[in-house]
C-alpha cells in the first residue's frame, strides 16, 4: 500500500500553516460494520481465534481503554473482530490519514505523530472517555515490533492510564508478527494467528493501584516473544523467502562485527566475512559453517542493542548520512522535498537540507524511542523527526540500518534519564 505524494520545494514547506488538531470524530456504525465485514476473509485465512480473561467484569457499553500490541497490518482487523459493535476511537499515526482523512475519521481515527510529545492528544482522550463515554483503542508501542518482542513503552503511559480512570483491557496477539513481519516487505506466510484478551483493571481496581503498580502490570502483559512461541509450539514457516530483508533486524555480524549483512531467500549472509546463517523453518538461526552465536533472533537483536550502547558510552556513536526527505503536515499528501544530511548522536536527531532552507531537530532527552520503520508504504526504510505539528521523514541513501538508529535512541534516552536521577 503506497501513500499519496507530491513533489514540492523547501519554500513551500516553510509556507505551510500550522496544523490544528480536530476534535475526535464519532466512529460511524456503518463504517465500523464495513471494516468488520472486510476483515472476515483474512481472519478466516489465518484461522484467527482468541481467549478472554475477566472480560465478564466489563459492561458491553462501558468505556474502556484497549491496549494492543503492534505486530502487523492485520491488527486493526483483529480488534474489529474482538470488540465489534463496541464504539471506540482509534489513536492512529498521521501517515495513515494521508489522502484518506475522510474515511479514517469515519472509522474514528484520532491522528498523532509518533514518538513526539502530544499533550493535546492526552486532553482529547480525556474528553473521549469522560465526556463522550466512548472507548479508546491505543497501540502503546506506537511502532511495529522489529524482532517479534515488545518495543519500548513510554513512562507517561501509566500516569495516562491512571488519569483516564476507565477499565483497561489488553490484547496480545500471537502469530500476527510471524504472519506478516515488517522486515519481510509484506510477504505474508501461512500462519495461525490468535490473541489473548484480558481485563487488566476494572475502574475500581485502577483507582486503588499506584502508577508504579500499573506500569508493572502493563509491562507484564507486554512481555511476549513470537519467535520463542514459534519454536516451542513447533510452528513451521516453510516459505522460501522467509529471510528476505532480515538484514533490517540482524544488521550486525556476531562473527566479525561488520554491519553489512544481506537477507535473501532462507539465508542471512555477512557481506564482510561471508559467514552465512539459515533461518530455519522453526524460526531459529543456524550457521551453515561454524558456531551459531545466536540461534534466537531476539537474543541477536539484544546483542546489537548492547553493542550500540558500548558505542554510546565510549563516545564513538555518531551517525551522519545523506538522505532524501519528505514532510507530513496535514493529511492531503506526503510532500517529497529533496536531499539533506541526517545526523544522530547523544544530542538527538538533526536534519539539514542541502539547500540550507530546512533545519529540524529532535532532542534525545525527549525521545524515549525513535520512529524508525521498514519498507514505509513500500517506499523504503525511514527515520522521522519533528514535533506534534510537522514530521520530517528521512530515507537514507546509504546502507544505514534504521534499526540501529532506533536502538541508539532508546539507549541514549535511558542513559540520560539515569544521569538525571543521579
Amino acid at each position: 500500500m503506497k501513500v499519496k505524494s507530491r513533489k514540492v520545494d523547501g519554500d513551500y514547506i516553510l509556507s505551510l500553516p500550522r496544523v490544528k488538531r480536530k476534535k475526535a470524530p464519532y466512529p460511524s456504525f456503518i463504517f465500523r460494520t464495513l471494516v468488520r465485514i472486510l476483515s472476515i476473509g483474512e481472519l478466516k485465512k489465518v484461522d484467527f481465534s482468541y481467549k478472554q480473561e475477566r472480560m465478564d467484569l466489563i459492561g458491553k457499553k462501558q468505556p474502556i481503554l484497549i491496549l494492543m500490541n503492534h505486530s502487523s497490518f492485520i491488527d486493526l482487523k483483529i480488534a474489529s473482530k474482538i470488540f465489534y459493535p463496541r464504539c471506540y476511537n482509534i489513536i492512529g499515526t498521521a501517515d495513515a490519514m494521508i489522502g484518506k482523512e475522510w474515511l479514517m475519521r469515519r472509522l474514528g481515527v484520532v491522528a498523532t505523530n509518533k514518538f513526539v510529545p502530544d499533550i493535546p492528544l492526552v486532553l482529547e482522550c480525556m474528553k473521549i472517555a469522560k465526556k463522550k463515554k466512548r472507548s479508546i483503542l491505543l497501540y502503546p508501542e506506537a511502532g511495529y515490533s522489529f524482532d517479534g518482542t515488545a518495543t519500548a513503552l513510554p513512562k507517561s503511559l501509566a500516569p495516562f492510564i491512571k488519569s483516564l480512570g476507565i477499565p483497561v483491557v489488553t490484547v496480545i496477539t500471537d502469530g500476527a508478527f510471524l504472519y506478516d513481519p515488517l522486515y519481510n516487505e509484506l510477504k505474508k506466510r501461512k500462519v495461525k494467528v490468535s490473541a489473548k484478551v484480558k481485563c487488566l483493571f476494572t475502574a475500581e481496581e485502577l483507582n486503588e493501584k499506584s502508577v508504579e503498580e500499573i506500569e508493572t502490570a502493563v509491562k507484564g502483559d507486554f512481555s511476549f516473544d513470537n519467535f520463542k512461541n514459534q519454536y516451542l509450539n513447533g510452528v513451521k514457516i516453510t516459505e522460501p523467502n522467509r529471510a528476505d530483508g532480515l538484514q533490517r533486524v540482524l544488521y550486525k555480524c556476531p562473527a566479525c562485527g561488520g554491519e553489512e549483512t544481506q537477507g535473501k531467500g532462507e539465508n542471512l549472509t555477512c557481506l564482510k566475512c561471508g559467514k552465512t546463517y539459515r533461518l530455519e523453518e522453526n524460526g531459529q538461526m543456524k550457521a551453515l559453517i561454524g558456531e551459531t552465536e545466536f540461534p534466537h533472533i531476539p537474543d541477536w537483536y539484544n546483542w546489537e542493542r548492547e553493542e550500540v550502547k558500548k558505542e554510546i558510552l565510549s563516545g564513538n556513536y555518531n551517525l551522519e548520512t545523506k538522505v532524501d526527505y519528505g514532510v507530513i503536515s496535514g493529511y492531503k499528501s506526503f510532500f517529497e522535498v529533496g536531499e539533506g544530511i541526517l545526523t544522530h548522536n547523544s544530542d538527538g536527531l538533526k536534519l539539514v537540507s542541502l539547500d540550507g532552507k530546512i533545519t529540524a531537530s529532535q532532542s534525545a532527552k525527549n525521545s524515549y524511542s525513535i520512529n524508525a520503520d521498514f519498507y514505509w508504504y513500500e517506499g523504503g526504510d525511514i527515520v522521522s523527526l519533528g514535533n506534534s505539528e510537522i514530521l520530517y521523514y528521512c530515507f537514507p541513501k546509504e546502507n544505514i540500518p534504521v534499526a540501529k538508529i532506533r536502538l541508539a535512541g532508546e539507549e541514549t534516552y535511558k542513559l540520560l534519564k539515569k544521569e538525571e536521577k543521579k
